[in-house]
């Protein structure tokens, strides 16, 4: 496999969004996606990106039986909500991404969409699913051109596997976008865990307490430990979403954010409330970066090892590390 690229990509103004998402309210949903949309592009955005099943909601999916998963599934492309998002694409002549749960013959998936003016472009399936035993994982890496840069894709849990975003960035993506749903979770790490909601309820009368838990190893520090490296070591553009506020049973931190090909931050939201910012992605960072370098010292010869199974007594699916809650059947 090899990085595909005659040149490397334009000058071009990213956004990325934050936004509480309200659990199978989709119109509701897809308010916010039309209204952050329209704030990116007048801040200059040609493509704006949201979270991780931000259209149905996410976290509340464990709790559901596959009929109610079903119910909210759709099908990419021609479904309600990929057609929706291109009625906002062509209103404001932009490019989005943002995800849901589609529906394909028989099986679900944990997907995201990249639509433009003219309309469907590209889809990502998880690659590990594990928020329901009912949603299917992917079995494909995602690039494809958009707006004369090459783009990838990886959805949450796939880029805390080093090899995700290697091998996106080896078929030419310039650009991945990181959609998560994530970080106020229960952890044996040190520091981490859930965050409080009195503090998310209480955020206008004592910000300065709930920002310490957003930016503590509960939220954004935990993501310093790993969400640079991955744009550094790749020489790659990262674009991280994540919801505001409750998601479900859990408080999420936003900090919305584009980190360059040297793990520099660009722009990063600091609001505590739905917000979207915007980045200039330049393409003179990614041959002088490190991970550019990398990617061409590679000694393919001495990898061998990398696609064999594991030992028996290591093997293992996707686990989160926290308890998962089985939905209720009916």
């Amino acid at each position: 496999m090899r990085r595909q690229k005659l040149k490397f990509m334009r000058d071009i103004r990213v956004g990325a969004a934050q936004f509480e998402a309200r659990d199978a309210d989709k119109p509701y949903n897809l308010s916010r996606i039309d209204a952050l949309t329209r704030r990116a592009t007048d801040a200059g955005a040609e493509i704006v990106s949201f979270h991780e099943c931000c259209i149905p909601g996410y976290t509340f999916l464990q709790t559901l039986p596959r009929s109610r998963i079903a119910e909210l599934a759709e099908p990419v492309p021609g479904g309600p909500s990929t057609n929706r998002l291109i009625d906002i694409a062509r209103e404001y002549n932009v490019a989005i991404l943002a995800g849901l749960v589609e529906m394909e013959r028989d099986a679900l998936y944990n997907s995201y969409v990249a639509v433009g003016p003219d309309g469907y472009v590209a889809k990502h399936r998880k690659l590990h699913a594990f928020i329901s035993k009912y949603i299917d994982s992917g079995d494909a890496f995602t690039v494809f051109e958009l707006r004369g840069c090459r783009m990838g894709i990886l959805i949450c849990y796939d880029n805390n596997l080093p090899e995700n975003v290697r091998l996106t960035a080896m078929m030419g993506a310039e650009i991945i976008f990181m959609p998560h749903v994530t970080c106020g979770l229960p952890s044996a790490m040190p520091g981490r865990g859930v965050i409080d909601r009195a503090l998310w309820e209480n955020r206008h009368r004592d910000p300065v307490s709930l920002r310490q838990e957003f930016n503590g190893p509960k939220g954004r520090g935990w993501l310093m430990r790993w969400l640079p490296a991955r744009a550094y070591e790749n020489g790659v553009y990262a674009v991280y979403t994540n919801p505001i506020g409750v998601d479900h049973d859990t408080v999420k931190n936003g900090n919305a954010m584009i980190l360059d090909p040297f793990g520099e931050i660009l722009v990063e939201s600091e609001a505590l409330e739905d917000d979207v910012v915007v980045g200039l992605l330049t393409p003179d960072k990614i041959p002088v970066s490190s991970g550019y370098r990398y990617l061409r010292a590679r000694r393919p010869d001495l990898y061998g090892e990398l696609a064999e199974p594991l030992p028996p007594d290591m093997q293992g699916g996707t686990n989160p590390g926290w308890k998962l809650k089985e939905p209720e059947e009916t």
